[in-house]
């Protein structure tokens, strides 16, 4: 939004994105200096509401104004709202233009090792203890913070984003607009080994390759192997939270979200829009369909169709998961049942055999 003035007023704001402002007129020319939650935003921020959970709190905010849904109801709210299609992604869009993300030096630090064959673009900025290997290729304004690490022939399109301590393996492709947080490695060799006729292991060399297509983030401490042959591929889109572990040749679909400590071994697909909470773990060689939602700890032993949510080990449909989880609940109610069942039973047989002796008898 750079035409946006530096100090916008809520007026402005609201026009820049699309959106429109309900309430005081007078409000509409404050000028907005931030965002925040509505319970911390005061009299020149925005905030929003998306969770019809938090009305009570939006009656009571600070807030210059309330960023609020299209349909959602606004009585007693002490101040306007900015009527948007999407109140959580307009606050997203709104919360963008007020923050300013770090950015090292522009230009080449004197600390920062550059191989003569490398390639740099327009504009990059290249940080403090920065290695950067023979034949890479930087695009047009890539930033690279203090002591990242590029291999050889690694290539980093446009506008892309490395944090401190990342390393790039040989020949790792990033697109544009990539952002990768600290301490990640992309391209790091892949879990193989072949077994020695002695019960030892045999290395089997990783000399495929990984690539990150345009738009992706990558969370801190993630790690994304390499395979033997063939390549690893994280699609354009795709947003990667923190301790992620993506095996060899694995593959993740467009605009997917692998959330916190997600693990995924080699050789597996994983569709377009999948939401994998935290924790789950998928098994190799296996497919997880398009728009497939796993909820935290599950884990994926076998292929998941198109469209499903799955919970638990082995993962199953969510509703049969819940169902089986409200009966895990019931089982020491249900064991002592049993087991005075189990008592009464015998007592009527004892009885039984009794009275059967006593008739012969």
């Amino acid at each position: 939004m750079n035409h946006l003035p530096s100090a916008p007023t809520l007026r402005d704001l609201a026009a820049a994105f699309g959106y429109t402002v309900e309430g005081a007129a007078d409000a509409a020319g404050t000028v907005i200096t931030g965002v925040a939650g509505l319970d911390e935003a005061g009299p020149t921020e925005l905030t929003f509401l998306s969770n019809p959970r938090y009305a009570a709190k939006a009656r009571t905010t600070r807030a210059a104004a309330i960023i609020v849904s299209q349909g959602v109801a606004t009585e007693g709210l002490p101040c306007p709202v900015v009527r948007a299609p999407d109140a959580y992604l307009a606050f997203a869009r709104m919360a963008g233009w007020f923050y300013r993300p770090p950015r090292p030096s522009s230009g080449i630090h004197p600390t920062a090792i550059i191989a003569p064959s490398a390639q740099l673009g327009a504009e990059v900025s290249v940080g403090p203890y920065v290695v950067v290997g023979e034949n890479v290729v930087l695009g047009d304004r890539v930033r690279l913070f203090a002591h990242t690490v590029i291999y050889d022939g690694a290539r980093i399109g446009d506008d892309s984003v490395l944090h401190a301590h990342v390393v790039i393996r040989e020949q790792v492709e990033l697109g544009c607009r990539v952002i990768v947080h600290n301490h990640v490695t992309i391209g790091c060799d892949g879990f193989g080994y072949a077994k020695r006729p002695d019960g030892s292991w045999e290395k089997i060399p990783q000399a495929g390759r990984v690539i990150v297509e345009d738009d992706v983030e990558i969370g801190a401490g993630t790690q994304i192997d390499r395979p033997s042959v063939g390549e690893t591929r994280i699609r354009r889109g795709a947003k990667l939270d923190n301790l992620v572990q993506i095996g060899h040749a694995v593959e993740v679909g467009e605009d997917t979200l692998l959330c916190a400590q997600v693990g995924i071994a080699g050789s597996a697909t994983i569709g377009s829009r999948v939401i994998l909470a935290g924790q789950v773990g998928v098994a190799g060689h296996l497919t997880i369909g398009d728009g497939v939602t796993a909820l935290a700890q599950s884990g994926i032993p076998n292929d998941v169709p198109a469209g499903q949510q799955v919970a638990g080990y082995p993962a199953v449909d969510r509703r049969q998961w819940l169902r089986v989880s409200a009966a895990q609940a019931r089982l020491p109610d249900l064991l002592k049942q049993v087991q005075h069942l189990e008592a009464r039973l015998k007592a009527l047989e004892l009885a039984a055999r009794e009275n059967e002796t006593s008739r012969k008898g």
